[in-house]
């Protein structure tokens, strides 16, 4: 027979006999904290979440259902549920059914086993990804859906946690949780060895070691074992029975009366204290890891049977039993009412509507717009105040682009309360490149906030804080260090509304410092030149500036687009034009800008591509760093070879501005694209591939980008770049033999001669 049968056979005929096992604890209704009304809705809340697992199954079985990984033997967490508030936020585990059920019990007419079998249906109606996953989740519950790999929303608790009490202090307009809130986040115990979750213990108990308000709970859910693989005996509570800055709790799950009333005593300590806790429940699973996953393979027989044997169902119905509760016969009424009602909602959620077309799956990708917070920015006299007068007078003469970064930052805080800047470094030191110099003695720690070194937690922060109101504005120092932090954008921000219909967003703009060009500085680490795991991340905007001019009003509608659109942004700085002034001689200052103040300069819309010359011979795409080399190019090629050149500057490398590059380049024959990244995988790939596709006048293009190398460290660091000269050979070869050098008229004859 199938374990699932087993486990309900055996459930029924036990009960029928009044065969419970032994109680793990002494702890009685009436010290629990509970009466009989909670602790029936407890089981009630277990029961259903047993049956949806048994239904869920059976409808895979039939072609009906989808991704089967069941909650069976956690259902101890409905305990826990109950002992906190509707609007604490809960990141939850993939097994915590039960939790939602409970939690649901307490906000009227909610219809949560109907919802939870559209979900399990990938029906279009599911109320909370519309179909596009069998997740937990809800809006009106305050349950975010978790989509991702193991672990990686545990950073986003940790910053939602820290984002209660910066709210407190700065109010943001658009705050969704109590101040006096307190944030839930469950995983299993095999997870707890993940990196991104220790990261997360370490930077909340980090974050507490120094007083910092943390109102979180980490939910160990243990039962034993990950898919396959046994956690050792003993292994979670050694592991963090002694952490600083982390209180242990430990609980047994199979148990609901002492896991309530533990669950209680946590409550009232973390929203009191606002200290974070790891509360250590106790579990088995039953019916294996997920889908056809059969236990039997990897586990004897005996221990497969010892854990059915500990069904918490079992235990919960014993309890009720003898606290004088329920009957057995009542409690099996219970049950199989349940079941029955859950396979007639069954028959009516598989023939709800489904997803169909690909604008259908994409329609949440982009989130929805929103009205955000009004404001009109500082008066005159506030802005004047708070920049300073020295800086006032620099802005009035062309600086490069750091500074007028740094000054559009300024400019932003000042007139969105809400925009919180995070990262290593970036307090009073003002970053790696001083980018964010002055802006935490103008605004404070609460607002830029100086984080540890680890970049899953600064995106988490950001994230956790995006869902409390912020608009944060995290910083990586540097492209490569992104990698160790790739999936916070990919698995977490950017499918935040895809995956919620739309219904949750964490807007954002990550500034990230990259690319290469830096004259040898920091190897391979510092000088990266790979964007890929950006640019296949769907619905994520990446804005490149390549000059201090564009950066500014760049960086106005990227704030715009998080604001008013809730996107999640990319702003990558090329780290070698931070400071360059000159283009093509030295003290020339052609790559130096004035800085234009709120509301003054022209605006550079997302998909706006810049265009430098009008020159039809040759067009020249490229970005960034590259931009810089091909107006250095364009000057040799007009005053040397006679060609005429425009340069088109992307600005935007995702979504690709195709309408804006295929009308720059519709009136040349040629086109060269310069990509600073490597040939495989680059922004050419694409671009080439827009050209050869879209381009009604089907130009004659070529690409050069940099070599599939990592960058050394040295004079040899530019080596495998693209350069001015590169390109100006390219250009020539692409145009052909008749690009001929200009020569001088020869001069006329004297009359001497």
């Amino acid at each position: 027979m199938d374990r699932a049968e087993i486990v309900h056979e055996n459930f029924l005929a036990r009960v029928a006999k009044g065969d419970f096992p032994p109680r793990r604890s002494t702890v009685t209704l009436a010290e629990s904290g509970l009466d009989a009304e909670g602790l029936v809705g407890i089981y009630r809340s277990q029961v259903l979440s047993r049956q949806l697992d048994r239904t869920s199954r059976k409808l895979q079985a039939r072609g009906e259902g989808f991704y089967t990984i069941g909650s069976s033997g956690h259902e101890g967490n409905a305990a826990i549920a109950a002992a906190f508030r509707l609007d604490d936020m809960a990141f939850l585990h993939y097994r915590d059914a039960a939790f939602q059920i409970e939690r649901a019990a307490k906000l009227p007419g909610q219809t949560i086993a109907y919802d939870m079998l559209l979900t399990f249906a990938a029906s279009a109606e599911d109320p909370i990804s519309g179909g596009r996953h069998k997740v937990l989740g809800s809006k009106a519950l305050f349950i975010p859906p978790q989509t991702s790999t193991i672990a990686s929303h545990l950073p986003k608790a940790v910053g939602t946690a820290f984002s209660i009490g910066l709210a407190r202090r700065l109010k943001p307009a658009g705050r969704q949780l109590r101040p006096d809130g307190v944030v839930l986040c469950s995983f299993g115990d095999a997870s707890a060895n993940h990196s991104t979750a220790q990261g997360a213990f370490n930077t909340a108990a980090w974050s507490a070691y120094q007083g910092a308000a943390m109102p979180l709970v980490f939910i160990c859910e243990d039962n034993g074992i990950g898919i396959s693989t046994k956690t050792p005996q003993g292994w979670i509570e050694a592991s963090f029975r002694d952490r600083p800055g982390l209180k242990y709790v430990r609980c047994p799950g199979l148990d609901v009366l002492e896991t309530y009333k533990t669950a209680r005593e946590v409550e009232r300590y973390v929203r009191r204290q606002r200290k974070p806790v790891f509360l250590h429940m106790e579990c088995v699973r039953l019916y294996g890891h997920a889908g056809s996953d059969m236990q039997t393979v990897y586990l004897s027989k005996d221990e497969v049977e010892a854990w059915e044997a500990d069904d918490p169902l079992l235990h919960t119905a014993g309890i009720l039993v003898g606290e004088g509760v329920l009957s057995a016969d009542a409690a099996i009424a219970i049950y199989e009412e349940t079941g029955a009602r859950v396979a007639r909602i069954a028959e009516e959620a598989i023939t709800r509507p489904k997803l169909v077309t690909p604008a259908e799956v994409m329609a949440s990708l982009v989130p929805p717009k929103c009205v955000p917070p009004a404001s009109n920015g500082p008066s005159a006299e506030a802005r004047a105040e708070m920049i300073g007068a020295a800086d006032l007078e620099a802005m009035q003469k062309p600086q490069h682009m750091a500074r007028l970064i740094n000054w559009a930052l300024a400019d932003l805080m000042l007139e969105h309360g809400e925009i919180v800047l995070c990262g290593e470094d970036v307090g009073p030191k003002g970053g790696v490149y001083n980018v964010t110099q002055k802006l935490h003695a103008r605004f404070g720690g609460d607002r830029v906030i100086n984080t540890l070194l680890d970049e899953q937690s600064i995106l988490g922060l950001a994230i956790g804080m995006a869902h409390n109101g912020f608009l944060p504005i995290p910083e990586i120092q540097f492209l490569a260090y992104l990698h160790n932090a790739e999936d916070q954008v990919r698995g977490e921000a950017a499918t935040l509304s895809f995956f919620s219909n739309g219904q949750y967003t964490n807007p954002m703009i990550i500034r990230i410092a990259g690319l290469g060009y830096q004259k040898g500085f920091g190897g391979h680490f510092h000088n990266d030149n790979s964007i890929a795991v950006l640019r296949d991340v769907p619905g994520v905007v990446i804005a490149t500036p390549s000059n201090g001019g564009d950066a500014v009003p760049m960086l106005r509608e990227c704030v715009r687009l998080a604001r008013e659109e809730q996107r999640v942004v990319v702003f990558l700085e090329p780290i070698a034009l931070y400071m360059t002034r000159d283009l093509h001689a030295e003290k020339d200052g052609l790559w130096t800008h004035p800085y234009p103040a709120p509301g003054e300069g022209r605006p550079i819309a997302l998909g706006e591509v810049g265009v430098h010359g009008e020159g039809t011979d040759l067009a020249i795409v490229t970005y960034g760093n590259g931009a810089f080399l091909s107006r250095q190019a364009e000057k040799i090629l007009a005053e040397s070879h006679g060609l005429a050149v425009r340069v088109v500057d992307m600005r935007w490398l995702a979504p690709l501005p195709e309408a804006g590059i295929l009308a720059a380049v519709a009136a040349c024959g040629h086109v060269l694209v310069v990509d600073e990244c490597r040939t495989t995988g680059s922004q050419s790939e694409a671009l080439m591939a827009l050209l050869a596709e879209k381009a009604v006048h089907r130009p004659k293009a070529v690409r050069i980008a940099a070599f599939d190398s990592f960058i050394p460290l040295g004079r040899a660091a530019t080596s495998t770049l693209p350069s001015r000269d590169g390109i100006v050979a390219a250009a020539l070869d692409l145009v052909g033999k008749s690009a001929k050098p200009k020569t001088k008229p020869a001069k006329k004859p004297s009359a001497k001669t």
